[in-house]
Protein backbone atom coordinates (compact mmCIF):
# COMPACT_ATOMS: atom_id res chain seq x y z
CA UNK A 1 0.00 0.00 0.00
CA UNK A 2 1.11 3.55 -0.74
CA UNK A 3 2.77 4.86 2.43
CA UNK A 4 1.84 8.53 2.24
CA UNK A 5 -1.47 9.37 0.63
CA UNK A 6 -1.68 13.02 -0.40
CA UNK A 7 -4.21 14.97 1.65
CA UNK A 8 -3.36 18.64 2.12
CA UNK A 9 -5.30 21.89 2.10
CA UNK A 10 -3.83 25.38 2.04
CA UNK A 11 -5.85 28.37 3.23
CA UNK A 12 -4.63 31.95 3.47
CA UNK A 13 -6.37 35.26 3.73
CA UNK A 14 -7.92 37.53 6.34
CA UNK A 15 -8.98 36.33 9.77
CA UNK A 16 -12.77 36.56 9.40
CA UNK A 17 -13.86 35.45 12.86
CA UNK A 18 -13.48 32.57 15.31
CA UNK A 19 -15.52 30.26 17.50
CA UNK A 20 -12.87 29.00 19.91
CA UNK A 21 -12.92 28.07 23.58
CA UNK A 22 -10.46 26.82 26.19
CA UNK A 23 -11.57 23.65 27.92
CA UNK A 24 -10.13 21.14 30.39
CA UNK A 25 -9.98 17.37 30.13
CA UNK A 26 -11.94 15.38 32.71
CA UNK A 27 -10.70 13.25 35.56
CA UNK A 28 -11.01 10.05 33.51
CA UNK A 29 -9.02 11.36 30.55
CA UNK A 30 -5.60 9.99 29.64
CA UNK A 31 -4.11 13.28 30.85
CA UNK A 32 -6.68 14.71 33.30
CA UNK A 33 -7.05 18.43 33.98
CA UNK A 34 -5.20 19.38 30.80
CA UNK A 35 -6.15 22.63 29.09
CA UNK A 36 -6.98 22.43 25.41
CA UNK A 37 -8.55 24.62 22.75
CA UNK A 38 -11.27 23.56 20.34
CA UNK A 39 -13.40 25.39 17.82
CA UNK A 40 -13.32 26.98 14.40
CA UNK A 41 -11.18 29.60 12.68
CA UNK A 42 -12.81 31.27 9.66
CA UNK A 43 -10.66 32.75 6.90
CA UNK A 44 -11.74 35.10 4.09
CA UNK A 45 -9.48 34.31 1.14
CA UNK A 46 -10.43 37.29 -1.02
CA UNK A 47 -10.42 41.06 -0.63
CA UNK A 48 -14.23 41.23 -0.85
CA UNK A 49 -14.52 38.81 2.12
CA UNK A 50 -16.88 36.55 0.18
CA UNK A 51 -14.99 33.25 0.03
CA UNK A 52 -15.06 32.14 3.66
CA UNK A 53 -13.32 28.88 4.60
CA UNK A 54 -13.56 27.19 7.99
CA UNK A 55 -10.72 25.34 9.70
CA UNK A 56 -11.72 23.22 12.68
CA UNK A 57 -9.49 22.44 15.67
CA UNK A 58 -10.62 19.58 17.88
CA UNK A 59 -7.96 19.26 20.57
CA UNK A 60 -5.01 21.68 20.73
CA UNK A 61 -2.91 21.49 23.92
CA UNK A 62 -0.14 23.88 25.08
CA UNK A 63 2.54 21.26 24.37
CA UNK A 64 3.04 18.32 22.05
CA UNK A 65 3.41 14.78 23.40
CA UNK A 66 7.18 15.31 23.23
CA UNK A 67 6.89 18.21 25.68
CA UNK A 68 7.77 20.77 23.02
CA UNK A 69 5.70 23.97 23.00
CA UNK A 70 2.76 23.92 20.60
CA UNK A 71 2.86 27.25 18.74
CA UNK A 72 -0.70 26.71 17.51
CA UNK A 73 -2.04 26.85 21.07
CA UNK A 74 -0.52 30.28 21.70
CA UNK A 75 -1.91 31.70 18.44
CA UNK A 76 -5.38 30.30 19.10
CA UNK A 77 -5.24 31.59 22.66
CA UNK A 78 -4.33 35.05 21.34
CA UNK A 79 -7.33 34.87 19.00
CA UNK A 80 -9.59 34.11 21.96
CA UNK A 81 -8.10 37.08 23.79
CA UNK A 82 -8.72 39.27 20.70
CA UNK A 83 -5.05 40.08 20.12
CA UNK A 84 -5.63 39.64 16.40
CA UNK A 85 -8.06 41.72 14.36
CA UNK A 86 -10.94 40.06 12.56
CA UNK A 87 -12.94 41.12 9.50
CA UNK A 88 -16.07 41.13 11.64
CA UNK A 89 -14.55 43.65 14.04
CA UNK A 90 -12.08 45.64 11.92
CA UNK A 91 -12.93 45.08 8.27
CA UNK A 92 -10.00 45.48 5.88
CA UNK A 93 -7.58 45.95 8.81
CA UNK A 94 -8.05 42.28 9.76
CA UNK A 95 -4.96 40.19 10.51
CA UNK A 96 -3.60 38.05 7.69
CA UNK A 97 -3.33 34.33 8.30
CA UNK A 98 -2.11 31.13 6.62
CA UNK A 99 -3.11 27.60 7.62
CA UNK A 100 -1.83 24.34 6.15
CA UNK A 101 -4.49 21.81 7.02
CA UNK A 102 -5.99 18.54 5.75
CA UNK A 103 -9.36 17.31 4.61
CA UNK A 104 -11.38 15.39 7.20
CA UNK A 105 -15.00 14.42 7.80
CA UNK A 106 -17.34 15.52 10.55
CA UNK A 107 -19.72 12.57 10.83
CA UNK A 108 -22.76 11.90 12.97
CA UNK A 109 -26.21 10.34 12.78
CA UNK A 110 -29.54 12.14 12.78
CA UNK A 111 -32.97 10.60 13.16
CA UNK A 112 -35.24 10.83 10.13
CA UNK A 113 -38.62 9.13 9.93
CA UNK A 114 -37.66 6.77 12.72
CA UNK A 115 -34.36 5.80 11.11
CA UNK A 116 -30.78 6.89 11.65
CA UNK A 117 -29.23 8.75 8.71
CA UNK A 118 -25.50 9.40 8.44
CA UNK A 119 -24.43 13.02 7.95
CA UNK A 120 -20.92 13.36 6.55
CA UNK A 121 -19.54 16.88 6.20
CA UNK A 122 -16.18 17.75 4.63
CA UNK A 123 -14.02 20.11 6.67
CA UNK A 124 -10.45 21.31 7.11
CA UNK A 125 -9.14 19.69 10.29
CA UNK A 126 -6.24 21.17 12.28
CA UNK A 127 -2.99 22.30 10.74
CA UNK A 128 -0.14 24.70 11.36
CA UNK A 129 -1.05 28.38 11.70
CA UNK A 130 1.10 31.30 10.58
CA UNK A 131 0.24 34.97 10.93
CA UNK A 132 1.31 36.63 7.67
CA UNK A 133 2.36 40.11 6.63
CA UNK A 134 1.55 39.46 2.98
CA UNK A 135 -0.81 37.23 1.02
CA UNK A 136 -0.27 35.43 -2.27
CA UNK A 137 -1.13 37.84 -5.07
CA UNK A 138 -2.96 35.00 -6.87
CA UNK A 139 -6.29 34.63 -5.06
CA UNK A 140 -6.69 31.09 -6.45
CA UNK A 141 -3.55 30.05 -4.55
CA UNK A 142 -5.20 30.95 -1.25
CA UNK A 143 -7.75 28.13 -1.12
CA UNK A 144 -6.08 25.06 -2.58
CA UNK A 145 -6.42 21.35 -1.92
CA UNK A 146 -4.49 18.28 -3.11
CA UNK A 147 -5.85 14.77 -2.68
CA UNK A 148 -5.12 11.22 -3.68
CA UNK A 149 -8.59 9.96 -4.55
CA UNK A 150 -10.10 6.68 -5.62
CA UNK A 151 -12.94 7.80 -7.87
CA UNK A 152 -15.78 5.27 -8.12
CA UNK A 153 -18.35 7.33 -9.96
CA UNK A 154 -18.82 10.37 -12.19
CA UNK A 155 -22.23 11.83 -12.92
CA UNK A 156 -22.89 14.89 -15.09
CA UNK A 157 -25.61 17.31 -14.02
CA UNK A 158 -27.32 19.83 -16.26
CA UNK A 159 -27.13 23.55 -15.59
CA UNK A 160 -29.59 24.88 -13.03
CA UNK A 161 -30.10 28.61 -13.69
CA UNK A 162 -32.46 29.03 -10.73
CA UNK A 163 -29.72 27.88 -8.35
CA UNK A 164 -27.03 29.66 -10.39
CA UNK A 165 -25.28 26.38 -11.19
CA UNK A 166 -23.54 25.69 -14.48
CA UNK A 167 -23.27 22.22 -16.01
CA UNK A 168 -21.03 20.19 -13.76
CA UNK A 169 -19.82 16.72 -12.89
CA UNK A 170 -19.83 15.19 -9.44
CA UNK A 171 -16.92 12.89 -8.65
CA UNK A 172 -17.80 10.27 -6.06
CA UNK A 173 -15.14 8.29 -4.26
CA UNK A 174 -12.80 8.37 -1.30
CA UNK A 175 -9.67 10.12 -0.12
CA UNK A 176 -7.48 9.04 2.82
CA UNK A 177 -6.27 10.53 6.07
CA UNK A 178 -2.83 9.87 7.59
CA UNK A 179 -3.84 6.71 9.50
CA UNK A 180 -4.90 5.77 6.71
CA UNK A 181 -8.70 5.64 6.82
CA UNK A 182 -11.23 6.02 4.05
CA UNK A 183 -12.88 9.43 3.67
CA UNK A 184 -15.86 9.04 1.32
CA UNK A 185 -16.36 12.38 -0.43
CA UNK A 186 -17.82 14.09 -3.47
CA UNK A 187 -15.98 16.78 -5.44
CA UNK A 188 -17.32 19.11 -8.13
CA UNK A 189 -15.99 19.69 -11.65
CA UNK A 190 -17.04 22.68 -13.79
CA UNK A 191 -14.33 22.91 -16.47
CA UNK A 192 -15.81 21.32 -19.65
CA UNK A 193 -12.43 19.74 -20.49
CA UNK A 194 -12.24 18.16 -17.05
CA UNK A 195 -15.83 16.91 -17.32
CA UNK A 196 -14.98 15.28 -20.64
CA UNK A 197 -11.84 13.70 -19.16
CA UNK A 198 -13.57 12.10 -16.17
CA UNK A 199 -16.69 11.16 -18.13
CA UNK A 200 -14.51 9.41 -20.70
CA UNK A 201 -12.39 7.54 -18.15
CA UNK A 202 -14.83 4.65 -17.90
CA UNK A 203 -15.14 5.00 -14.13
CA UNK A 204 -17.31 2.48 -12.27
CA UNK A 205 -17.36 1.25 -8.70
CA UNK A 206 -15.82 -2.00 -9.90
CA UNK A 207 -13.23 -0.23 -12.05
CA UNK A 208 -12.27 2.95 -10.14
CA UNK A 209 -9.82 5.64 -11.20
CA UNK A 210 -7.04 6.20 -8.65
CA UNK A 211 -5.34 9.54 -9.19
CA UNK A 212 -4.27 12.81 -7.62
CA UNK A 213 -6.65 15.74 -7.99
CA UNK A 214 -6.20 19.41 -7.12
CA UNK A 215 -8.49 22.36 -6.92
CA UNK A 216 -9.97 25.15 -4.84
CA UNK A 217 -12.41 25.45 -1.98
CA UNK A 218 -15.18 27.79 -3.08
CA UNK A 219 -17.82 29.32 -0.83
CA UNK A 220 -20.67 31.03 -2.67
CA UNK A 221 -23.64 32.93 -1.26
CA UNK A 222 -26.74 32.67 -3.44
CA UNK A 223 -29.36 35.39 -2.89
CA UNK A 224 -32.89 34.71 -4.12
CA UNK A 225 -35.68 37.24 -4.00
CA UNK A 226 -39.11 35.82 -3.28
CA UNK A 227 -42.10 37.99 -4.08
CA UNK A 228 -45.40 37.33 -2.36
CA UNK A 229 -48.50 39.01 -3.67
CA UNK A 230 -50.74 40.78 -1.22
CA UNK A 231 -54.52 40.71 -1.22
CA UNK A 232 -54.22 44.48 -1.34
CA UNK A 233 -51.39 46.98 -1.69
CA UNK A 234 -47.82 46.26 -2.70
CA UNK A 235 -46.29 42.80 -2.88
CA UNK A 236 -43.90 41.66 -0.16
CA UNK A 237 -40.35 40.93 -1.30
CA UNK A 238 -37.92 39.01 0.88
CA UNK A 239 -34.41 37.71 0.34
CA UNK A 240 -33.33 34.14 1.01
CA UNK A 241 -29.60 33.53 1.33
CA UNK A 242 -28.04 30.10 0.89
CA UNK A 243 -24.36 29.28 1.31
CA UNK A 244 -22.87 26.70 -1.03
CA UNK A 245 -19.44 25.27 -0.22
CA UNK A 246 -17.70 23.17 -2.83
CA UNK A 247 -14.36 21.52 -3.44
CA UNK A 248 -13.90 22.29 -7.15
CA UNK A 249 -11.42 20.15 -9.11
CA UNK A 250 -9.35 21.93 -11.75
CA UNK A 251 -6.40 19.53 -12.17
CA UNK A 252 -5.72 15.80 -12.32
CA UNK A 253 -2.49 13.82 -12.50
CA UNK A 254 -1.35 13.33 -16.11
CA UNK A 255 -0.84 9.62 -15.59
CA UNK A 256 -3.14 8.10 -12.97
CA UNK A 257 -1.82 5.68 -10.38
CA UNK A 258 -1.85 2.00 -11.24
CA UNK A 259 -5.00 0.53 -9.76
CA UNK A 260 -4.94 -2.69 -7.74
CA UNK A 261 -1.18 -2.69 -7.31
CA UNK A 262 1.00 -3.17 -4.22
CA UNK A 263 2.80 0.13 -4.91
CA UNK A 264 -0.50 2.05 -4.66
CA UNK A 265 -3.35 0.06 -3.14
CA UNK A 266 -4.77 -3.35 -3.89
CA UNK A 267 -8.44 -4.26 -4.14
CA UNK A 268 -8.02 -6.44 -1.04
CA UNK A 269 -6.50 -3.56 0.95
CA UNK A 270 -9.31 -1.24 -0.11
CA UNK A 271 -11.89 -3.82 0.95
CA UNK A 272 -10.18 -4.06 4.35
CA UNK A 273 -10.27 -0.27 4.77
CA UNK A 274 -13.94 -0.27 3.85
CA UNK A 275 -14.64 -2.92 6.52
CA UNK A 276 -12.77 -0.83 9.12
CA UNK A 277 -14.88 2.18 8.16
CA UNK A 278 -18.08 0.21 8.68
CA UNK A 279 -16.83 -0.76 12.14
CA UNK A 280 -16.09 2.91 12.87
CA UNK A 281 -19.57 3.99 11.75
CA UNK A 282 -21.18 1.28 13.88
CA UNK A 283 -19.17 2.58 16.84
CA UNK A 284 -20.21 6.23 16.51
CA UNK A 285 -23.81 5.21 15.90
CA UNK A 286 -23.84 3.12 19.09
CA UNK A 287 -22.11 5.91 21.03
CA UNK A 288 -24.80 8.39 19.99
CA UNK A 289 -27.54 5.95 20.94
CA UNK A 290 -26.00 5.51 24.37
CA UNK A 291 -25.63 9.26 24.75
CA UNK A 292 -29.32 9.70 24.07
CA UNK A 293 -30.10 7.11 26.77
CA UNK A 294 -31.59 4.72 24.30
CA UNK A 295 -31.39 0.96 24.47
CA UNK A 296 -28.05 0.10 22.91
CA UNK A 297 -28.22 -2.97 20.70
CA UNK A 298 -24.81 -4.59 20.19
CA UNK A 299 -23.75 -3.93 16.63
CA UNK A 300 -23.04 -6.96 14.50
CA UNK A 301 -19.54 -7.28 13.14
CA UNK A 302 -19.74 -5.58 9.74
CA UNK A 303 -18.49 -7.29 6.65
CA UNK A 304 -17.40 -5.84 3.37
CA UNK A 305 -16.92 -7.34 -0.04
CA UNK A 306 -15.80 -5.90 -3.35
CA UNK A 307 -17.87 -8.35 -5.40
CA UNK A 308 -20.49 -5.68 -6.02
CA UNK A 309 -18.05 -2.78 -6.15
CA UNK A 310 -17.13 -0.24 -3.51
CA UNK A 311 -19.90 1.46 -1.58
CA UNK A 312 -18.53 5.01 -1.45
Amino acid sequence: MKQNFINVTHIEGYLYDTDLSIRTTGENAKNPNTAYISGTVRVATDENFENIIDVHYTFVTPTWASGKTNANYKILEDMINEKYKTVMSCGAEASKIRIDSALALNEFYVEENGEQRLVSQKRNEGGFIHMNDELNADVNKRSEFRLDMIITGCRVLEADPERELAERAILKGAAFNFRPELLPIELTVYDPRAIAYFEGAGITNKNPLFTEVRGNQVSTTIVRKIEEESAFGSSSVREVRNNRREFVVNWAKGTPYVWDDESTITAAELTELQAKRETYLATIKKRQEEYRNRSAIPAATPTSSAKDGYDF
